[in-house]
């Protein structure tokens, strides 16, 4: 369901990005347009909840969310929290995938700005499922140094460089690129996100006693499956990493994992 918002006043400024992101995906996913909204309504409220021009925009926010809950009920990626944070990760990690490509390809338009720009404000999304882990925390500081990095040289005329930027050129001012630069982002087909349901067996295995071996000796340590979900995750970080030859982090996470799978704990 759209929603139409007065427009945003002076004291809830730092919001409007995530107003923003949820109209673009009211019809291309309704779940990136839930939690956007939800972020937006969050933060305005530990910025102004007593002005009037504040309470105009917060209360219909929140009366809109309310409905859009009940009516999506049967959504997960919803009503879930666990799922819902899989399926933001999921969405911003392919626009920041997208514009990596276009950005290595030293295809620079304004569309990779979009796409860059994007992805960082979703994994500002994502703060409102918990704090950070430190490999979404780099994707998200890369993001949106490249859209800042991308757009203030399109803006003066000059030629970006291609892949990562040196550590100093970080320019995450957190403000939002012009509108000249705000193109259309890449479809991404909205696919809810289902967890993977257990093959059927007889009888069931149980998933709390599963063993996973130890290449180097004949030991197993039993993983519950939440321990193998982690790992599972920080091979995929690694991968993602190595996308756009963050070698450093890949092995990192690729540590953390065979750390993981070999011990049951997790390093810190």
């Amino acid at each position: 369901m759209a929603l139409s918002l007065p427009p945003c006043p002076a004291s809830l400024k730092t919001i409007q990005h995530f107003l923003k992101l949820a109209t673009e995906h009211d019809t291309r996913d309704p779940v990136i347009s839930y939690w956007s909204r939800l972020t937006a309504l969050q933060t305005g409220l530990t910025l102004d909840k007593s002005s009037n021009e504040a309470l105009a925009l917060l209360l219909p926010l929140m009366d809109w969310l309310e409905k859009e809950k009940i009516d999506k009920q049967v959504n997960e990626a919803i009503t879930h929290e666990v799922v819902a944070s899989a399926h933001v990760e999921n969405y911003a990690m392919k626009l920041f995938l997208v514009a990596d490509k276009q950005d290595r390809a030293a295809n620079f338009d304004k569309n990779v700005v979009k796409c860059f720009y994007s992805a960082g404000i979703l994994f500002d999304v994502m703060q409102t499922f918990g704090p950070l882990t430190p490999e979404v925390a780099h994707y998200r500081k890369y993001a949106k140094m490249k859209a800042a990095y991308i757009h203030n040289c399109l803006k003066n005329g000059e030629t970006p460089i291609a892949g990562p930027l040196a550590e100093d050129d970080d320019n995450d001012d957190g403000e939002e690129p012009p509108e000249k630069h705000q193109e259309e982002i890449p479809s991404v087909p909205y696919q809810p996100y289902n967890p993977p349901s257990a093959p059927i067996q007889t009888p069931a295995p149980d998933m709390s006693s599963m063993a996973i071996s130890d290449p180097s000796s004949n030991n197993t340590v039993g993983l519950p499956y939440d321990k193998i979900a982690r790992a599972q995750k920080l091979c995929k970080y690694a991968i993602s990493a190595l996308d756009y030859q963050d070698t450093n982090t890949a092995v990192e996470n690729l540590t953390k994992a065979l750390h993981l799978v070999k011990t049951g704990q997790e390093l810190e």
